[in-house]
């Protein structure tokens, strides 16, 4: 089996990695380092959770200067020499992760920049000096437009999961992002799929690029080793359903992928207060809130993850078992891209999908765009027997592990019990008034509150009708106050 070292990988790049535990390359990679070392441009296309990052990872950090090389001192001071743009804010940081992890030993310094938190810190740090920065196309160019951050001198320009930047519109900023760098870099375009939008890009901005691609040539490959289900599951039953699954026997920590950003909120706090140690993911979240639950995630003191879309690329974590999605995606690349999450790197990995009824035709179209075995989903409760044998769920499994709290009632204001209380008050618009509270008559009063109301009116008493004013054209409708046509009548 092929190593790091037999590719020509620097020996403090591999024992970095071999510190992490990473030995052997995968497909993607051992393709792509014998080319991306020469410097040579490539397009690289595999599958989500198969080791791009390393891909194109190792050549950036390989073919930077760092400080003990003499050629240092000849490059312009504290200026990148490397950029790798990333869709989201979630995938810029496990870019930044995953280099920061491999050159430890060499000192380079990366710096992730992304929008939704303040200037002061990136602007700091790109003060002091980077040698690679990583960031989203916007935060980019508003540092670019600042004047903090120069990147015509990068020796090479990596765009990450370039399908994505297309789908969320940030192509304008790439072309934008492409033009400020010099024409002499080497650039790397890693997608997971290939629209002609990129393939269109790629021609403009690439030299005689090496097209790579690792394990399948379609475009819309499941990962075999993600285990599929696929039920058709009533909304108010999921999260009983859910709870019920993370408690199966090879359950670990689960992604649920939900529409809306007000879904993903409702979800986490209904398994929340089932017991289980659950967080929303969405864009609504303060950035410091996003991170914060994504480092408890991939440390293991949060169990599951509940995200929109926005998390859908991006977060690379090992050990997530399960991705359930709430709602049916919307079309047979986000149902690629968010059961992705799971059997990553080789691992094995579960994805359940739930199909409401009025998504069964959306589904339909994702099962045949797929070519899934899954035309006809299998109605499913959280009582029903083949998902406790699907899922391994044991015999009697609830989906709660903590009592639900006591809800406190207010006792009602006319409740029989309290005597003492006086009556609330009703409003009448027609009571009558011209009896006292005994009920007796009382002679005399008779406001004009207490008049009966029209409807309320003997036959054939005469009706009161109010007076209209009419004015006519012409101004010569009106005598002293008289409305012309109207004679006045005198005893």
């Amino acid at each position: 089996m092929t190593t790091f070292r037999e590719l020509g990988v620097l020996p403090e790049i591999c024992d970095a990695l071999d510190r992490a535990g990473i030995t052997t390359p995968f497909a993607i990679q051992e393709m792509t380092l014998s080319v991306a070392l020469m410097g040579t441009d490539l397009i690289g296309q595999a599958r989500t959770g198969t080791g791009k990052t390393l891909a194109f990872g190792i050549p950036v950090l390989q073919r930077s200067v760092t400080k003990d090389d003499p050629a240092y001192a000849d490059l312009p001071q504290g200026k990148p020499q490397a950029l790798i743009v990333a869709p989201t804010r979630e995938l810029a940081l496990q870019v930044s992760s995953d280099l920061s992890l491999a050159s430890k030993d060499l000192g380079l310094r990366v710096l992730t920049v992304y929008g939704g938190v303040g200037y002061d810190g990136q602007l700091d740090a790109l003060e002091e000096g980077v040698d690679i920065v990583v960031g989203t196309p916007g935060r980019l160019i508003d540092l670019c437009n600042r004047k903090a951050l120069d990147i015509s001198h990068v020796h090479a320009l990596v765009l990450d999961e370039a399908d994505e930047m297309l789908d969320l519109g940030f192509l304008p900023d790439v072309e934008r992002i492409l033009r400020m760098t010099p024409e002499t870099r080497q650039t790397m375009l890693f997608s997971a799929t290939m629209p002609s939008a990129i393939v269109a890009l790629a021609r403009t901005h690439m030299r005689h690029p090496m097209n790579i691609r690792a394990e399948s040539s379609y475009e819309n490959a499941t990962v075999p080793a993600t285990a599929q289900f696929i039920y058709q599951a009533h909304d108010l039953d999921k999260p009983e359903i859910i709870g019920r699954i993370l408690q199966a026997e090879d359950a670990e920590k689960i992604i649920v992928f939900t529409r809306t950003k007000r879904q993903a909120q409702r979800v986490a706090d209904d398994l929340a207060e089932r017991g289980f140690s659950a967080s929303p993911l969405h864009g609504d979240m303060a950035q410091v809130a996003r991170e914060k639950a994504l480092t408890k995630f991939r440390e293991d003191k949060l169990r599951v993850l509940v995200a929109t879309d926005v998390a859908a690329r991006g977060i690379d974590v090992r050990g997530v078992s399960h991705v359930i999605n709430y709602t049916c995606p919307e079309d047979d690349k986000t149902y690629v891209h968010r059961i992705g999450r799971t059997g990553r790197a080789g691992a094995t990995g579960t994805a359940i999908t739930f199909v409401d009824w009025a998504d069964l035709h959306r589904w339909k179209l994702i099962n045949k765009a797929l070519d899934l075995p899954f035309d006809e989903p299998q109605e499913t409760y959280s009582t029903s027997e083949h998902l406790y044998h699907d899922q391994g769920i044991p015999p009697g499994t609830k989906g709660r592990i903590v009592d639900p709290a006591p809800v406190e009632r207010k006792p009602r204001e006319d409740r029989g019990g309290d005597r003492d209380r006086a009556p609330r008050e009703r409003s009448n618009r027609n009571r009558n008034r011209t009896r006292s509270r005994g009920g007796e008559v009382v002679a005399g009063e008779r406001t004009e509150k207490s008049a009966p109301a029209e409807a309320d009116k003997p036959e054939g008493a005469p009706n009161r009708t109010r007076r209209r004013r009419r004015r006519r054209s012409g101004g010569g409708g009106e005598a002293g106050g008289t409305p012309a046509g109207d004679a006045a009548t005198i005893a």
